[in-house]
């Protein structure tokens, strides 16, 4: 890969690790369903009035929307608003890789991998160290609802799979005008009118500047790059590079909000960077020592 690519895809890295401190700061100043109906909202208009939309039913479109859109936002924002560190975050709702899996398996037929099963159990464990601590720093619900995001990230994944060829930038935009009607209703059911109407008149510079990021530099142009890099390079190459998210997700937390984990959600974050690497990699180290072994014997 070309360093002009690499750079890219480092640009991608950063705008997604940050992204998490980003929702920190705009949680502040709007409530999580709010926050996430302004955000797609933002998405979707005016964008659309440029973007054509993409050769999919409406059906289909629908039910991106309500899950990599919807679903995975509205358990995540609520997450973090509940307790869930940015940086912790970014590193738990990686998880989808193992849901993505085995929904893959349920629904698809898709086998199981032996590299995938081991690390399950290994991000599985970290994910208990991490939650071992309630009542500190990751509450257990929060914990709980972040790994809906991923479930649900996850869904989306599988649903994606029946698009074929599609121009990814154009369906997250045209998938983006799913959310906003569920997010504000859940806002008005959640939050009360009384919230709403306070955060709005009351709304400060940095809650804009956090919308502005997230509907423009984590969704439009990351995803935008994302898909340029994907349109070059097979999957398998790309894909790998999202691993460094909540590295940058960790670090950029660390330096902006003095986030800070305990010796035992360091080693659990170990787990379960550990164990992404072993399903990432895992196959083709497998594959390298079976072909070894076949040319000693």
């Amino acid at each position: 890969m070309p360093v002009k690519d690499l750079l890219l895809a480092l640009v991608v890295i950063i705008a997604w690790g940050v992204n998490f401190v980003v929702i920190k700061v705009g949680l502040d100043g709007l409530p999580p369903m709010l926050l996430g109906g302004l955000r797609f909202l933002l998405v979707a208009f005016p964008a659309i009035l440029l973007i054509k939309r993409p050769a999919l039913p409406w059906r289909w479109l629908i039910a991106y929307g309500a899950t990599i859109s919807l679903g995975q936002f509205a358990f995540l924002f609520e997450a973090m608003g509940n307790g869930m560190p940015p940086g912790l975050a970014s590193l738990v709702l990686q998880s989808q890789a193992f849901f993505t899996l085995f929904f893959a398996a349920m629904f698809l037929g898709e086998r199981l991998r032996v590299a995938s099963v081991l690390g399950l159990m290994v991000s599985a464990g970290g994910l208990v160290l991490i939650g071992s601590e309630n009542g500190t720093s990751v509450p257990v619900f929060a914990l709980i609802l972040t790994l809906c995001a991923a479930a649900s990230w996850a869904i989306g994944n599988i649903i994606t799979r029946h698009f074929g060829n599609v121009n990814l930038v154009a369906l997250v935009i045209w998938g983006a005008l799913i959310p906003p009607l569920p997010f504000f209703a859940l806002s008005w059911w959640l939050e009360g009118p009384a919230l709403i109407e306070a955060s709005l008149r009351g709304i400060g510079l940095s809650s804009i500047l956090s919308l502005a990021y997230l509907a423009i530099v984590a969704t439009m142009l990351g995803y935008g790059l994302w898909s340029r890099l994907l349109s070059r390079y097979p999957a398998g190459k790309v894909a790998p590079f999202s691993l460094l998210v909540p590295v940058v997700g960790l670090s950029s937390s660390a330096l902006l909000l003095d986030e800070r984990l305990s010796d035992v959600q360091c080693w659990g974050a170990l787990l379960v960077m550990g164990g992404l690497l072993i399903n990432v990699f895992g196959p083709r180290l497998l594959q390298r020592l079976r072909a070894t072994q076949t040319q000693l014997s």
